[in-house]
């Protein structure tokens, strides 16, 4: 073995070759082995989890391998479906093994001359079999007529799949595939099979790993194995992921063609403004810290835009618009990851991802986002939803450069086509001599063809249908419109093998408008081919809309956040006035970090009060703060617990859900959604009267978009001092009963002050249904020296996020 090993280096210097062909094989041997070891090493992993999933789980494995149902809790479990497929396996097996061998096997040789020998020699579809770790159903979000199925597919399989061609063996020795696999049955029909058709495609990409046998293996060579896996995933995706879908019909007689291809759900028009307060990337020697230079990848689905990139600044400015198709809804999701160039690798610099389906709701979303993955950086994003609608007077051309309309086309088969540019010209059946009589030959076969399809600027390619006159694509292509009046649909059907011209056909957007409906479904004339040669499409166009908003419906975007008076109930009445916060109170206005925080006080139309009240002056009067300075007050937002002068005590204010105050010593039992806790030592005494420890304003919602629990750390106001020298204050947070000290979130530290404002937002990435079992732990604490004796903890108080609608949100001091 070692004369082995030796040999290539002996041989490479008896050659006189130089010693970096021995480094550069070396280190190509050294990353073919890494390869292999990472795949077998994943590999091993996934069969434990599959094994053991309680012992893997516990044990800690990556969180992609963890099965969806641990983080969400829509998802279900299907065990059962799980044993059905571990019993069933075998013959699917058995089943698959022979269709390799009598129909795959006849169609490999059949496609070129140097594959006729091909032989499959093992087929074993191995012990393992594919896995449904979780099953999520839409009921309520889609029609009644059909049912939609998420299905987290896993299939960790020990395959073994081995052929020959011409002596050389290639093949397939383990497999892994993760994805979300949709499925829809429609339409739900009153008799049996009860489902007319069954529609199946991925979600997103799926992501899969092959682990190759025989001199398969040089597919792990570095460079060969990023083009190999690419030109597999774009195999997939070009028929299984979103918008390509599988249709199988259940149903005898039954027009499956608007389920193959139906019309999508609307487009997403995004407004990439700006950025702040981006993360840092280049550095100079390793050490001085400077700017980076960011740019955007936007992706819906598989169609991703990458926006310009900005020099040396951290607040980039894009100004750039970019718009997508949606074809699913709920399911399409909007993805934002931002990066640094750079000459090797760009830097990764934060991820942004946000839910289609409130956009939908909310029509127009013009926010601030702050990124996930990432220690800081907001991003600017106006989105806008629009619908599409069979309305002419839509059609108006926009000044802006903006797409007007959506051109959809259905691209059937054609029919008698030529079998090569020679065979016709001008619709002119004429002779050609080729002296040639191989390249004769090779003309006489039926033409491969796929076809160009041109609107403006845009060109989209079709399939390629080998050796056919009559080919038929069935695929679907959306292109965007400016101007539906003026411009044309331009189809060329090319021969793949020649690079030929069969025919062509320019169909004018304008003809569609002589339809009430917009459509066209027929068959065109191909121009340049024969008289009876044609193509069949079904064209449709529809108007891009954007529609004023639900009034009733309470936002989710940006439009929820805006600042408005506070409802408060006048005591002894049920007519409610508005009243402003108090002067001290700082609320802060609608800016980039608190525009990210929906609305907290809109009420429904039913609850609206007559606006005029807005502005009606409030009765205020200066009250002495525990720090011995005067703050001017609206005694409806003063704490009961305060004495007044001329008073012996202050009413208790009832407890409504538009404004609760903070508690104090003696307000514990008004608030029942809250707990305060204090010790002997929180508690100063002025003969003999209690006094509050000071308020906190905080702005609390859960943010379905970006489904985490916000929490808008506005202020303090009337903190107690716990020295002569003043206190540092800061706030610190715990999303209970998680208490480790890399989930806590703390604010800034304030220098010297009792009425701190921070101003400052934190989230917790958490479902709404875990944030409902939480409780947030909020105290204010003391920045003090190391050794201090002094007081640390100045005040804590507790919300139950059970008893709180988080949707809606509060604002509460």
């Amino acid at each position: 073995r070692a004369l082995l090993w030796l040999g290539p280096v002996y041989l490479a210097g008896y050659l006189g070759l130089s010693g970096s062909w021995v480094l550069l094989a070396l280190a190509l041997w050294l990353c073919w082995g890494h390869n292999r070891q990472g795949k077998r090493d994943r590999l091993n992993a996934a069969f434990a989890l599959l094994e053991d999933e309680r012992e893997a789980v516990c044990r800690g494995l990556a969180a992609r391998h963890l099965p969806a149902w641990v983080h969400f809790p829509d998802v279900e479990r299907v065990e059962w479906l799980n044993k059905v497929l571990v019993q069933a396996w075998p013959y699917f097996g058995t089943i698959m093994e022979k269709t390799f061998k009598e129909v795959l096997e006849p169609k490999i040789r059949a496609k070129n001359v140097h594959l006729k020998t091909c032989t499959f020699t093992k087929i074993h579809f191995g012990e393992k079999c594919p896995r449904i770790n979780g099953i999520k159903v839409y009921t309520k979000e889609i029609g009644r007529r059909q049912v939609t199925l998420d299905l987290q597919i896993c299939y960790i399989g020990d395959c073994e799949i081995h052929m020959d061609i011409s002596k050389f063996n290639l093949g397939v020795k383990g497999v892994q595939l993760y994805g979300t696999l949709r499925v829809i049955l429609e339409p739900l029909l009153s008799d049996a099979p009860f489902v007319g058709a069954v529609t199946l495609f991925f979600m997103q990409r799926p992501h899969l790993e092959i682990n190759w046998a025989g001199m398969s293996n040089l597919l792990d060579v570095p460079g060969i194995n990023v083009m190999s896996d690419s030109l597999i995933q774009d195999f997939i995706a070009a028929r299984l992921v979103l918008p390509n879908r599988i249709t199988v019909p259940l149903k005898k007689n039954i027009n499956i063609a608007h389920l193959r291809f139906p019309i999508p759900q609307g487009v997403i028009r995004v407004h990439l403004l700006e950025a702040e307060n981006l993360v840092q990337k280049d550095s100079f020697l390793g050490a001085i810290r400077g700017k980076s230079d960011p740019y955007a990848l936007l992706r819906v689905g598989t169609v991703q835009y990458r926006s310009k990139t900005v020099s040396r600044d951290l607040n980039p400015i894009w100004n750039e618009t970019f718009e997508f198709v949606v074809h699913e809804l709920p399911g399409q999701d909007l993805e934002v990851d931002l990066y640094d160039e750079d000459p090797d690798k760009d830097d990764f610099m934060g991820s942004l991802l946000i839910g289609l389906v409130d956009v939908m709701n909310d029509r127009t979303v013009d926010e601030w986002f702050p990124l996930s993955k990432t220690t800081s950086g907001h991003l600017h994003l106006k989105l806008e939803w629009l619908s599409l609608v069979n309305n002419q007077e839509k059609l108006h051309e926009d000044k802006k450069g903006l797409s007007t309309a959506i051109l959809i086309v259905y691209l059937d088969s054609a029919f008698n086509l030529p079998k090569n540019h020679f065979e016709y010209s001008n619709g002119e059946c004429g002779a050609k001599k080729i002296k040639n009589n191989k390249y004769l030959k090779k003309m006489e076969r039926e033409p491969s063809s796929f076809v160009l399809l041109t609107v403006g600027n845009k060109t989209q390619k079709s399939k390629t249908c080998n050796f056919s006159k009559d080919p038929t694509w069935g695929q679907a292509f959306t292109f965007f419109v400016h101007s539906a009046h003026s411009q044309s649909l331009h189809v060329e059907i090319k021969d793949k093998e020649r690079d030929s011209a069969l025919g062509t056909s320019v169909v004018c957007l304008s003809h569609l408008l002589e339809d009430p409906n917009m459509t066209l479904d027929q068959r065109f004339q191909l121009d340049h081919s024969s008289s009876d040669s044609f193509i069949k499409m079904k064209l449709v166009l529809r108007a891009l809309s954007v529609e004023e908003p639900d009034p009733q419906r309470v936002k989710t975007g940006v439009n929820a956040s805006k600042q408005g008076p506070v409802h408060v109930m006048e005591k002894g009445g049920n007519q409610r006035k508005f009243v402003s916060p108090p002067e001290d109170s700082k609320v802060p206005p609608v800016s980039k970090d608190s525009s990210a925080v929906e609305s907290l006080t809109k009420k429904d139309s039913g609850e609206d009060l007559d606006t005029k009240h807005s502005s009606a002056p409030v009765p205020s009067e200066t009250v002495a703060g525990p720090d011995g300075t005067e703050h001017k007050q609206n005694p409806e937002h003063c704490p009961p617990s305060v004495p007044h002068s001329g008073a012996a005590a202050v009413p208790a204010l009832p407890v409504v859900q538009e404004l609760r105050l903070a508690p104090s010593v003696t307000s514990l039992g008004s608030l029942p959604s809250s707990c305060f806790e204090l010790s002997s030592s929180n508690l100063d005494i002025h003969n003999g009267t209690e006094m509050p420890l000071g308020e906190i304003q905080l702005t609390v919602r859960y943010a379905s978009i970006r489904q985490s629990l916000v929490v808008l750390v506005n202020g303090c106001r009337n903190l107690v001092p716990s020295s002569n020298r003043g206190v540092d204050p800061y706030v610190r947070i715990y999303l209970l009963p998680d208490r480790r000290w890399t989930s806590r979130k703390k604010t800034s530290v304030k220098k010297k002050t009792l009425n701190p404002q921070y101003d400052e937002k934190f989230e917790f990435f958490e479902s709404l249904e875990n944030v409902k079992k939480r409780t947030l732990d909020i105290a204010v604490k003391n920045s003090r020296p190391f050794i201090s004796q002094e007081k640390k903890e100045l005040g804590k108080v507790r919300i139950d996020l059970s008893q709180e609608d988080l949707i809606k949100g509060f604002a509460q001091w």
